[in-house]
């Protein structure tokens, strides 16, 4: 259960239907989904949060879809079920395929795998794998 109310369009002020608009209008859809209607309880938090997504996951050096499946791989490592699900949805509608799909949970989980070993067995970073100062 959500801690915050989930506000419908009738419950949700102005300045947050604005930016449920925008929403609308930039993903080509009349569907707003919960987790804009949970931060629509803070109308600056809502538009500060959209603005930044928008930025983010615009258009950029990434491919779209690499954007989504970099969120997956995310909020999976962050157990953040809501974001792992609206992602998957995105990725797939951005092109990603079952074998894609696949692959991609089998490289977070190897990634896990390795990345636990690694902490737990303290392994110093090989220098060569060191960012020399001044090259980015």
């Amino acid at each position: 259960m959500a801690v915050v109310p989930i506000l419908s369009d009738g419950e949700a002020g102005a300045q947050a239907l604005a930016v449920f608009d925008d929403i609308r209008e930039t993903r080509g859809t009349d569907y707003v989904n919960n987790f804009w209607r949970a931060l629509a309880a803070d109308p600056a938090l809502l538009r500060a949060t959209w603005e930044r997504l928008g930025a983010v996951m615009g258009p950029g050096a990434l491919d779209p879809l690499v954007k989504e499946m970099v969120y997956i791989a995310v909020s999976v490592t962050n157990g953040c079920s809501y974001c792992i699900h609206s992602h998957t949805a995105a990725a797939k509608a951005k092109g990603m395929t079952a074998a894609q799909h696949g692959e991609l949970l089998a490289v977070i989980a190897m990634a896990a795998q390795t990345n636990a070993l690694a902490t737990a067995l303290q392994v110093p970073v090989d220098a060569r794998f060191l960012a020399e100062e001044g090259t980015g």
